[in-house]
């Protein structure tokens, strides 16, 4: 009757520690997926915050890209009724030689400045990615 009970007690000793160690570990694993659902919301959070940013950027290149193309054809309208009314060939030329070299300059300042608006376009979009993966080094980083 003593090894029944021993039996039993060690039977449901061995069940206390298997349902503790099943509890504890549906507890983990659970925290874990809070955390990773944590941590997918953040990380789509980042890519919306990017892709916002990279719209805007896009926009605001458009919209610089077509008021240049619109000035620059008013420009050449203007710079052809000019030239129609030349009174003589040299006056033709010093007007053309100056509208082309004004027309150039203005085409390589908005160059540079379209290159910039894309640099800081390229920047702004990529920085909530960038804080992502930096987020995960640290965390990374700090499980070791």
């Amino acid at each position: 009757m003593a090894n029944a009970t021993d039996t039993t007690a060690s039977v449901q000793q061995f069940a206390a520690g298997a349902t503790h160690a099943f509890k504890d570990s549906v507890e983990k694993s659970m925290a874990a997926i809070v955390e990773m659902n944590a941590h997918s919301k953040k990380n789509l959070e980042a890519v919306v915050a990017s892709v916002t940013a990279a719209t805007r950027g896009a926009e605001a290149l458009g919209a610089r890209a077509i008021a240049y193309s619109k000035k620059s054809v008013e420009d050449q309208v203007a710079a052809a009724k000019t030239l129609a009314g030349a009174k003589s060939v040299q006056e033709a030329i010093e007007f053309q030689t100056g509208f082309a070299k004004s027309a150039f300059e203005a085409y390589v300042a908005e160059v540079t400045h379209m290159s910039e608006a894309v640099s800081a376009s390229l920047k702004e979009s990529m920085a909530p990615i960038n804080d992502r993966v930096t987020a995960l080094v640290e965390r990374v980083q700090s499980t070791h």
